[in-house]
Formats: structure tokens, sequence, C-alpha cells
């Protein structure tokens, strides 16, 4: 009599790692995806006001409140990422992307516009979880070009989104745009569910709530004290308000960030001088990247006749932007390269090889 042999046990599946060049090409989609958010309304700036029926004050939080939702998923969806799952956090984010995206599509006025375009800052947290998410599924020798690719891609998909976005605004009714975001928020999702693989979950403590509100209602006040000053009198009560209540709420997180067994921002970690230095740069440099990305498409769009205007049209702007994010496309495997190289700090002889 025969004895029948079990059948063998199915092929597990593909590691991320075998396919690195996969992964990397979705995330970098997604990054680039995330921050066409933060430039798609710049050609719209000068539009707003009228296509919203508020205030120049009053529109500039369409831009203001993506910018700040960002600043504040970052850390947020990077804790999360850690303790329940990069994949599972990346999709949340691109849910709560398509979600904002439809709602800014349909918004009939200044706040429903303002809610839909911070829940597509949310999409921000897309970058620092990609380049995390790297580190477990990335081999090692490509890891320091590929956190370059997903670094550049805030400043390439800037760059992008604008030339697109003037063409859309242009040519179309401005709701397009963000039908057209909504597409790429679902596009991303269907990647990241389809081609990421999920990460092991090695952290242990818990969220921090509590860190996660202190510091968005600290950077809430101090941003609507520097937008509403100009309105409201920089010597109003509103506006001293809003930049003491900035401080003193900014200063009570900080101290409890310190106290807490699970903080959101580690400020002990933060304060060692190459965390510091690196991090005081990067906001340097990130600060003169959305001026630029801000102040030069207004620049250009204004009227010659204002006497610094450049009297382009949309399309024009876009145009003269789209340089830089390929630049910065180039530029950042080859930094990454030098890193490895001579080090981070500087590429000089002396670094080591």
């Amino acid at each position: 009599m025969t004895q029948t042999l079990p059948s063998p046990p199915p092929a597990a599946p593909t590691s991320g790692a075998a396919q690195p060049g996969r992964i990397v090409a979705v995330l970098a989609f997604a990054g680039i995806t995330a921050a066409i958010m933060q430039t798609l309304v710049v050609p719209l700036l000068g539009d707003l006001p009228r296509l919203l029926d508020t205030s120049a004050s009053n529109a500039s939080w369409v831009v203001t409140a993506t910018l700040l939702a960002g600043a504040v998923a970052t850390p947020v969806s990077g804790r999360l990422g850690d303790l329940y799952g990069k994949r599972r956090i990346m999709l949340i984010c691109a849910a709560i992307l398509i979600v904002g995206s439809v709602l800014c599509a349909t918004a009939g006025g200044v706040v429903a516009m303002v809610v839909g375009r911070a829940m597509q800052g949310v999409g921000m947290g897309l970058i620092p979880l990609g380049i995390s998410a790297m580190r477990d599924l990335i081999p090692a020798e490509r890891l320091g070009t590929s956190i370059a690719l997903m670094s550049a891609s805030m400043g390439v998909g800037g760059a992008l989104g604008l030339p697109l976005a003037a063409t859309v605004a242009e040519h179309t009714d401005w709701q397009v745009l963000f039908w057209g975001a909504t597409a790429l928020a679902v596009v991303v999702a269907l990647l990241i569910f389809f081609l990421i693989p999920a990460t092991p979950v090695a952290a242990k403590g818990r969220f921090d709530p509590i860190g996660a509100i202190g510091l968005g209602v600290g950077l809430v006040c101090l941003l609507l004290g520097v937008s509403k000053g100009a309105d409201w009198g920089w010597d109003s009560g509103r506006t001293l308000g809003c930049l003491v209540a900035a401080v003193v709420v900014l200063l009570a997180w900080g101290a409890f960030e310190l106290r807490t067994p699970d903080p959101l921002v580690d400020l002990r970690v933060t304060a060692r001088p190459v965390v510091l230095l690196t991090n005081v740069a990067s906001l340097v440099i990130g600060f003169a990247m959305y001026s630029q990305s801000l102040i030069i498409p207004q620049l250009l769009q204004l009227s010659a006749e204002t006497g610094y205007g450049l009297g382009q049209s949309m399309v024009e702007m876009g145009l003269w932007m789209l340089p830089g994010g390929f630049v910065m496309m180039l530029v950042s495997p080859l930094g990454a390269r030098i890193s490895h190289l001579r080090g981070p700090g500087s590429p000089s002889p002396s670094a080591p090889s």
C-alpha cells in the first residue's frame, strides 16, 4: 500500500529586499505625490480670495494648513509606524490624503478648503515612513542612494507640481486640480497595498497623544498670530494672545516631553550637538525652499507694471520653477555617494574614505 506524501508547503512570499528597485520606485512616487500637495495651490494664490469669497489672510491658510499638518504628521506618523507597522500607517496617510483631496474638490468655502488642505498635509507622513521602511527593506549597499532619492522627492514633487498645477488651472476649472490629486492619492494607496511588504514592528511603548496635541496647538497659535497679525494689528490683544499662547504651550509641551517615558519627540536626543545642528541646518534650508516655492511664483506672475513683477503666465511660471526639481533629483544621489565615501560632514580630503 503506497503512502501519500503530504503536499509541500506554499512558497514563501518574495522578500521586499529582493526587489529593492520596485520598493524605491513606489516609495519615491508616494513622496513626490505628497510633496505635490504642498505646492498644488500656489498658482491659484492670487485668485483664492475671489474663488473662496474670503480675505487674502484667510486664503493664505489654504497653504499654511497643509504645511502645519505636515509638520505635525511627520513625527506622529513616524512614531505610529514604529508601533503599529509602517505599511499600515502609510495606507492610513494615503486614505486621509484621498479624503482631503475630495473635500477640496467639492469645497464651497474657505473652511472646507482649509480642512481638506490640512488632510492633504497629512500625506507628508509618507516621506518619513518611506525612509524608515527603506531601512528595513533595502539592502545596505543601496540604502544611501535610495534614502537620498526619497528625500529629494520633496523638492522634485514641489517643482513638478507647479507647472502641472499651473497648466491645469489655466486651461480648466480649479477643482480639476484636486480631482487629479485624488487620482494620484488612489494610485499611491494601491501601489503601497500591493507592492510594499509589511515591515517588522520592533518598537515598544505607547503613543503620546498629549505630545501630538500639544505640538499641534502650539504651532497653530504661532502661525495664527503670524498670519493674522497684519489684519488684527501686531499690538492687538488677539495677535499678542496667540503668540503668548504659542510660547506657553510649546514650553509646557517641551517640559512634558522631557518627563514622559514614551515621548513623541525625544528632546534629549534632539539636543545632542550632531542632531541639533543637523536639524537647524535642515530647518534653514527648508525655510528657504518653501519661501522660494511661495514667493518666486508670485513675483513671476505679478504684472510688470508693479515695478517688481515679471508678468509671466501660470504655465510660464511653472516652467521657470521646474529645473530646480530636476537638479535636486540629479544631485541627491551624488550627495549620498559623497557622504558614503567622505563622511556626512563635508567632502574634505581629510574625511575618511
